[in-house]
């Protein structure tokens, strides 16, 4: 699964992850008002053999395909999703 990050210009190291470029319907009002301005970072290919900083790639896979998103907050803060 090809994943497109973006980063949060509002909140430092808070990452919104997605299944398509530039993309964001799947994404609640709400959420993307608390966002902000989302930036593009980078796109990687997402599997389950990956090897991520601060998830785990089954998780983020997971909530991609159930939510169309996944929200990577800062570290010691709780997942929204």
């Amino acid at each position: 699964m090809q994943c497109y990050v973006y980063r949060s210009r509002r909140k430092q190291q808070t990452y919104l992850f997605l299944p398509q470029r530039d993309d964001f319907s799947q994404v609640p009002a709400s959420l993307l008002k608390l966002f902000g301005d989302a930036e593009f970072s980078f796109e990687f290919e997402l599997s389950t053999a990956r090897k991520m900083v601060l998830a785990e790639a089954s998780e983020v896979k997971r909530n991609i395909q159930e939510n169309g998103f996944y929200l990577q907050l800062p570290p010691g803060e709780e997942q929204a999703c």
